[in-house]
């Protein structure tokens, strides 16, 4: 699948010879049953990021040293599944995990978490949540100590393993990003937004697609792609179809074709 992209980016193409280092990272799209459809949570960015600024993305973020730690209550899929369904060491799986369900807990106040592998919190809207999504933010605490502190453990069958893409190699700030995909537990809803967000809602997935074909939303491609692939799903259908997925690194490339610019995608005619 080929992209059309501004001339402007023809002055990166150079970079792509010596690209910066990726970091790896976790995203998660957190959906639901709308009117409309299946309905994801996005959150919009800040204009002064300096990473996708003004774009719509899923929560998610870095993977920091402390996620990889064994000591990370867990239930569920052990990190093995993990590895090789992405592809990594276990030691990386159980990061990326323990990142996605940490990040989705900072920038959404949705927890997959609970009391024991049979159970999930149920309502995450009392100060002491929210109190915990600041501290974990500001690098306090660690996550594994959160969950252990508060007797929860994180509950990885909750997720689903859904994509791998990797940032541009003419980028000079690049993440190798590991997509999951979950359903809103019941009970729970989302909290406050964010502070790296100017944005938050729910957006049922076709008529945000919409949105990003008329130019009034903007989306990088990891995310227009994977609310494509999820907009005709029903959420009792989400974590099914992630297990029969097949999964493999994509990189988009910056080629020219007859003079003009695009992003390649590599996705195949079906994408």
């Amino acid at each position: 699948m080929r992209i059309s992209v501004p001339e402007s980016l023809r002055v990166h193409i150079d970079r792509a010879e010596a690209p910066a280092a990726s970091r790896d990272a976790a995203t998660v799209v957190v959906v639901r049953d709308g009117d409309q459809g299946i309905e994801a949570y996005l959150l919009r960015r800040q204009q002064t990021m300096a990473f996708a600024p003004g774009m719509y993305v899923f929560p998610g973020g870095g993977v920091d040293e402390p996620d990889r730690d064994t000591d990370v209550p867990w239930s569920g899929p052990p990190p093995s599944v993990w590895a090789a369904r992405f592809g990594c060491s276990e030691r990386d799986a159980r990061g990326l995990v323990c990142a996605a369900v940490r990040e989705t807990f900072e920038e959404s106040g949705v927890l997959l978490a609970g009391p024991d592998e049979h159970s999930i919190v149920a309502d995450t809207s009392a100060a002491t949540f929210q109190q915990a999504r600041l501290a974990l933010e500001a690098r306090e605490m660690t996550f594994g100590s959160y969950l252990a502190d508060a007797g929860l453990v994180l509950r990885a069958d909750l997720l689903g393993a859904w994509a791998h893409w990797i940032t541009p190699a003419f980028e000079p700030r690049r993440y190798d990003t590991r997509f999951f995909v979950a359903v809103l537990p019941e009970g729970q809803s989302v909290g406050e937004l964010p502070g790296e967000a100017d944005r938050a809602h729910w957006a049922p997935l076709t008529s945000v697609l919409a949105a990003v074909d008329t130019g009034t939303a903007a989306m990088l491609p990891p995310t227009h792609v994977t609310c494509r692939e999820i907009a005709g799903l029903s959420t009792s259908e989400v974590l099914g179809v992630a297990e029969t997925r097949t999964i493999r690194p994509i990189e988009p490339r910056l080629i020219e074709v007859d003079g003009e610019l695009f992003l390649d995608n590599d996705l195949g005619d079906d994408a």
